[in-house]
């Protein structure tokens, strides 16, 4: 069964997805197995995957086999599937619809033991490269709504492989988190008709309080109203609404790749080398919204657990003020 549901009170889908079913033995803790576990996406076990959806590979080498230093495959347990028809019903009060859409891993390197912070920057580009193809790709399907691009880091995270992999996972409704963003944004643009992620860069760079780093196309910051100890935004300088238009500008990928590689070889440095989630916020498929929105990547470190009190009040206690989180990843040739 795949499904998604639909909460009648705060208008909050979730997915219902027994395809990756656990019995209540199966939460129990495991910790990440050894290295000398066999992994399905280790060079060489190509043929323990789905067959790939593409792959940057040499010339000469054959689909599912070695020879790709960048791999694409449908997850083995998809929370979502395309070969699913979509259908929307009502049950009672309550309305559903069929789990239809994609789930895919971007294997992202070759390399069991590569960590983001120390791959060399044309392998960050190639993945970024990967995000692109997909994201263009599936983009056309006119049932999927919305695409998030994420990494777990650390069994912490929800990293059930330590290999290093990012997910996709395309789904035919917009996320109530990203309803939340645009409408935000768009009150904010019909009263200052300007855009609110703008404001918020240059109010940041005028503050000099919560900028870690800067390039020539992004700007990395602790948020104002942070979360989590050390959650760190990446944001476009120019006003963009759509991941995807990277496709058509080189620099600007070149340049993600090059925020990227400082910013989690400073949590390596500074935090040492915590588990941390990594996504992508970007423009749901939806006419309108170039002028408010702006897209951008959220990080969350894990360093401490969401207990009690967040969960039932939505408030977060952060015990590092982004100021604080600010002064501890700053280097001194970051300096405005």
């Amino acid at each position: 069964m795949m499904e998604l549901r639909k909460d009648p009170i705060i208008k909050r889908w979730v997915i219902i997805s027994s395809e990756r079913s656990k019995r209540p033995m199966d939460f129990k803790k495991q910790h990440q197995k050894t290295e000398n576990s066999f992994c399905p996406f280790d060079y060489g076990n190509e043929y323990s995957t789905p067959e790939e959806i593409i792959a940057f590979r040499d010339a000469n080498s054959t689909p599912n086999s070695p020879g790709w230093w960048v791999r694409v495959v449908p997850n083995k347990f998809p929370a979502l599937d395309s070969e699913n028809e979509l259908k929307k019903q009502g049950v009672g009060i309550y309305d559903q619809m069929s789990g239809y859409g994609y789930h895919e891993v971007i294997i992202e390197t070759p390399q069991h033991n590569a960590k983001l912070a120390d791959m060399p920057m044309d392998q960050i580009k190639e993945i970024i490269w990967a995000y692109l193809k997909r994201f263009q790709t599936i983009r056309k399907d006119k049932n999927i709504k919305y695409i998030q691009i994420f990494k777990n880091k650390g069994e912490e995270a929800g990293a059930s492989l330590s290999h290093p992999h990012s997910q996709l996972i395309a789904t035919p409704i917009v996320p109530i988190t990203i309803k939340s963003e645009i409408e935000g944004s768009k009150s904010y643009y019909e009263f200052r008709e300007r855009c609110v992620y703008c404001d918020i860069i240059n109010q940041e760079l005028k503050d000099k309080q919560r900028v870690v780093f800067k390039t020539d196309e992004f700007i990395v910051i602790e948020p104002y109203a942070s979360r989590f100890p050390y959650e760190t935004w990446i944001l476009p300088l120019k006003h963009s609404n759509d991941f995807g238009s990277l496709e058509n500008n080189p620099a600007l990928v070149e340049d993600l790749a090059k925020t990227l590689s400082i910013i989690t070889k400073r949590f390596d440095k500074k935090l040492d080398d915590p588990p941390f989630n990594l996504f992508i916020h970007t423009s749901p498929f939806i006419d309108g919204l170039e002028l408010y929105y702006h897209w951008h990547i959220e990080i969350l470190p894990r360093l401490t657990n969401v207990a009690g009190f967040e969960w039932g009040t939505g408030f977060h206690i952060n015990h590092v003020s982004p100021e604080q989180a600010c002064s501890d990843l700053i280097e001194e040739k970051d300096i405005l």
